[in-house]
C-alpha cells in the first residue's frame, strides 16, 4: 500500500477511491451551484456533496498523522505545524473567495475551523473519536435550535463565532461528526477490506436511520442544509458507504475492475487530488459570471452551458495537469508553506 499512498498531499491521498470521492463532491458542488432549477426543489447533490467533502476533511486528518499507524508522543509537533499552517491557509483564501460575490456559500473557511477544532483530539482512540461523533450529532443541532442568527450590519466576535460555530452555512459543530467518522476510518486502515465493508455497512445504516426518522417522525427533517440530527446521520451515512465504495473499488476488487474504475474516474480522481485549485477557479469564475450576467445578460448563472463547461473544463483540465505538472497550483503552494515539499 506505500505506493499509493502520499501523506505530503494536501487533503488528498493517493489512495485511489479517496481522490475519485473528493472528486464527485467537487462535481456535485458544481451542480448544485449552476445547474438550473426552477421549481428549487431539493436535488441530490444539495448539502450532501459538501458533506462528502467534510467527511473527505476527516480522511486527510488521518492520513496526514499516519492512518492507522499513527505517530507517536514526541513527534507530532510537525504534523500539527502542518496542519495549523494549512488551515490558516486555506481560511485566509475562503475570506478572499466570499469577498467576491459569487453567490456561493464558501466552505474553505468553515472547512479550516473544523480541521482546528480537530486538533485536540486528532490521536485520542478510536473509540473516543467515536463517542465525540455521537455527542456532536445529538447535542450540536440541539444548541444551533435554541440560539438565533441575528449578525448585524457591523457584527461582534460573539455573533460571527455563532454563526461559524452553530447557524452558519457549514457549522462547525454540528459538522464534526463528518470530520470524525472520516478520522476514525482512516484509522482503522483504509485499505483493509474489513475496514471497507464497516465503512459501506455503518454508512448504510446511518442514511437509513437518517432518512427513516424522516420519513416516519412527524416533525424531523433530513433536509439538505436543516442542520438536524437526521441530516448528519442521513447524509454522513451517505458520504461514509460512497467513500468504502469507492476505496474498496480501487484497492480490494479483482484487478480487472480496479483497472476499469481507475480508467473510467481517472479525470475525476484527477480533480480530487487538486481539489482546492478546482474549487478556487471554480468560484472565480462564478464570480464573474456574476458580473457578466448582472451587465450584459450574456451568461446564464444558473445554466447549463455554464455548469456544462466548469465539469468538462475542470476534469480534463484536471486530468491533462495531474498528467504533466503533478500537484495542483495551490496544493503545490500550501505544501512549500507548510513545510511538506
Amino acid at each position: 500500500m506505500s505506493g499509493d499512498v502520499d501523506p505530503d498531499r494536501f487533503g488528498s491521498s493517493r489512495i485511489v477511491g479517496v481522490d475519485i470521492a473528493r472528486g464527485l463532491a467537487i462535481i456535485g458542488m458544481f451542480v448544485a451551484h449552476t445547474m438550473p432549477n426552477p421549481g428549487d426543489r431539493e436535488l441530490l447533490v444539495d448539502g450532501r456533496s459538501s458533506i462528502l467533502f467534510a467527511t473527505l476533511a476527516g480522511v486527510s486528518l488521518g492520513i496526514l498523522s499516519g492512518q492507522d499507524s499513527p505517530k507517536p508522543r514526541g513527534s507530532r509537533s510537525g504534523v500539527y505545524r502542518r496542519i495549523v499552517i494549512r488551515a490558516l491557509s486555506i481560511f485566509l483564501l475562503g475570506v478572499v473567495l466570499t469577498s467576491l460575490g459569487s453567490e456561493i456559500a464558501i466552505i474553505l473557511d468553515y472547512y479550516a475551523i473544523m480541521f482546528l477544532v480537530a486538533l485536540p483530539v486528532l490521536f485520542l482512540p478510536r473509540i473516543w473519536l467515536g463517542v465525540l461523533l455521537l455527542i456532536f450529532a445529538f447535542a450540536a443541532p440541539l444548541l444551533a435550535s435554541i440560539v438565533t442568527d441575528d449578525v448585524s450590519r457591523s457584527p461582534s466576535i460573539s455573533e460571527i463565532l455563532r454563526e461559524y460555530f452553530l447557524t452558519g452555512f457549514y457549522p462547525v459543530l454540528i459538522w464534526l461528526p463528518f470530520v470524525f467518522a472520516g478520522l476514525i476510518a482512516a484509522r482503522s486502515g483504509l485499505a483493509r477490506p474489513r475496514t471497507q465493508a464497516i465503512m459501506i455497512g455503518c454508512g448504510s445504516g446511518a442514511a437509513l436511520a437518517g432518512y427513516g426518522a424522516a420519513a416516519v417522525l412527524q416533525g424531523v427533517t433530513a433536509a439538505a442544509h436543516s442542520g438536524t440530527t437526521a441530516e448528519v446521520f442521513g447524509s454522513g451515512g451517505v458520504a461514509l458507504a460512497i467513500i468504502g465504495i469507492l476505496v474498496a473499488a480501487t484497492t480490494t476488487a479483482p484487478a480487472a475492475a480496479r483497472r476499469v474504475v481507475r480508467t473510467v474516474f481517472a479525470p475525476v480522481g484527477a480533480a480530487g487530488a487538486m481539489a482546492l485549485s478546482v474549487y478556487t477557479v471554480q468560484i472565480l469564475i462564478l464570480a464573474i459570471a456574476v458580473q457578466v450576467r448582472d451587465s450584459s445578460g450574456l451568461v446564464d448563472y444558473p445554466g447549463w452551458p455554464l455548469l456544462g463547461g466548469l465539469v468538462i473544463g475542470s476534469l480534463i483540465g484536471s486530468w491533462l495537469w495531474q498528467r504533466y505538472l503533478g500537484k495542483g497550483p495551490l496544493e503545490r503552494a500550501i505544501a512549500l508553506a507548510s513545510g511538506s515539499g
